[in-house]
């Protein structure tokens, strides 16, 4: 799947500028890790492009990512792509586990992503100097962005192999790369 055709069917489906916001972040996060551990950037990419498209659709699980998986291989869609998306949401981890780097880094960057993105809207800099403590501070504050599961991110780094800090500092680096089209610039 080339990154235009992951776009065209993120925005048949998608309209929230959030939702839009968030994949773009994924992506960027999939694309580094990607670059990082030498695997195929465009195809990273174009994962962490469309993991929730479905979401607006089918916001529940399990239809989150099942009726998406299906939309997707109707579509043709690499089977690597559409294990991967499977496997973000726990709900799917018996049949698709976490056992590949790919699967791995969508679960590790996911969350991460949107609580970074959190504490970019509070501070005043957005991205801009933005350390692995001063977000690490805030996910010691439970009311702050409560929504996001801190065990997932300190699960993710585990699961990549990287100490907390030196995950989140790669998913801040990444984010940074794309801070004008998430409105950070």
């Amino acid at each position: 799947m080339t990154r235009d055709e992951a776009w065209n069917l993120l925005n048949e489906f998608t309209k929230s500028e959030s939702l839009l916001k968030h994949a773009l972040a994924v992506e960027a996060a999939m694309r580094h890790y990607a670059a990082h551990f030498s695997e195929n950037v465009e195809t990273w990419g174009a994962t962490g492009l469309i993991h929730d498209f479905d979401y607006e659709c089918w916001p529940n699980p399990p239809e989150h990512t099942r009726e998406g998986a299906k939309i997707l291989r109707e579509r043709g869609a690499d089977d690597e792509i559409v294990g991967a998306i499977l496997s973000h949401a726990e709900w799917n981890q018996d049949e698709y586990p976490l056992d590949r780097p790919i699967r791995k880094t969508l679960f590790a960057v996911d969350e991460l992503c949107g609580f970074v993105t959190a504490v970019a809207y509070v501070r005043p800099e957005k991205l801009t100097g933005m350390t692995a403590s001063s977000v690490k501070k805030k996910m010691k504050q439970k009311s702050f962005a409560a929504a996001v599961k801190r065990e997932d991110i300190e699960k993710g780094a585990e699961l990549l192999g990287l100490p907390l800090d030196e995950h989140i500092n790669h998913v801040i680096a990444a984010m940074q790369t794309v801070a004008g089209p998430l409105g950070f610039a």
